[in-house]
Order: C-alpha cells, then structure tokens, then sequence
C-alpha cells in the first residue's frame, strides 16, 4: 500500500506543504509539532524519496489571457508502446497542452489544453494534433466552467484508511 512507510508526521507534513508550499519550515515545523531541523531532514526525505515532485504557484489562466480550456479526447492508430512513448513525446512539446493522460477504453489518450482564444485552439487542433502522425480520431469539449480544482490528493481519506486498517 502507497505510504505505508509514512509515519503520521511525514503525512502531516505533506498534508501542510500541499496546501501552502510557500511556508517557512520554521512554521511548518509548528503545524506539525516538531522542532525545525528534524522537520527540514524530514522534507528532504520526503523529496528525494519522490513523495514531493516539486513546488508551483498556481496560476489564474483566465486572468493572464488564456479564456479557452479544452479536453481533447485522442484515438491513435496504434497503441503499440513505441508510438505511445511517441505520443507522449510530442504531447510533451506543445505548450497549449496542460497535461497528457492515457487511458483505458475507447480513448487512448485524454488532454487538458489552454489557449488565449478559439481561433489560437483551432490552429493547433488543425494544425498539430489532428495531423499528428499515428492520430486516428480527436473528440473536443470545451470547458465552460470549473467546479473544482484540487491539487494532490485527500489526506484526511488517507488517515481514514490507515485507521480502519491498524
């Protein structure tokens, strides 16, 4: 099971940086009750063992310009690995795609794209992705709006779960 070689502080520590990655360690070290310097060892375990991928703000896309979100649905031709790696390559240089998903079922791959407007979107869905080599199909919806947007995961479903399981 993921985390099982956490123990309450390390989950209370990543509970507190996922919602404010931004805090000194100093009050991080408050949050969870232990001193500063085992709370610093501790975040660097934490990072280098992967459990922290790395530290972003978010950005509001809507207030620097990028009106348009889309998800495009993607069909390819093969699904052999090599052209899934292939895929993914290119997904990965398109700055209009946010992020790139591969899925079970009928669609091979779901993408979350931005764009400043329609006409900028529309290029880019005619111009690349469409004509992207191994492309079989593309569906598109696009977002009218968002009712949520939560980063990480749910520690308090995850205290849950070890409780009932100790």
């Amino acid at each position: 099971m993921p985390g099982h070689k956490l123990d309450p502080i390390d989950r209370k520590i990543l509970a507190e940086l996922q919602e404010d990655g931004r805090m000194t360690n100093v009050e991080l070290a408050r949050r969870v009750g232990i001193s500063a310097p085992p709370c610093l060892r501790r975040v660097r375990t934490l990072e280098e063992d992967g459990y922290v991928s790395g530290y972003h703000a978010r950005v509001n896309a809507r207030a620097l310009g990028f009106e348009v979100q889309v998800f495009a649905m993607v069909g390819l031709a093969s699904q052999a690995e090599a052209d899934l790696v292939a895929f993914e390559d290119l997904c990965r240089s398109w700055p209009l795609v946010r992020e790139c998903h591969m899925l079970n079922g009928e669609v091979d791959f779901i993408l979350k794209c931005v764009a400043p407007d329609l006409s900028t979107f529309q290029s880019f869905l005619t111009g690349k992705l469409t004509s992207a080599p191994n492309v079989a199909s593309v569906k598109t919806s696009l977002v009218i709006r968002g009712a949520k947007d939560e980063p990480g995961v749910p520690f308090d479903v995850l205290e849950e779960r070890l409780a009932r399981t100790a």
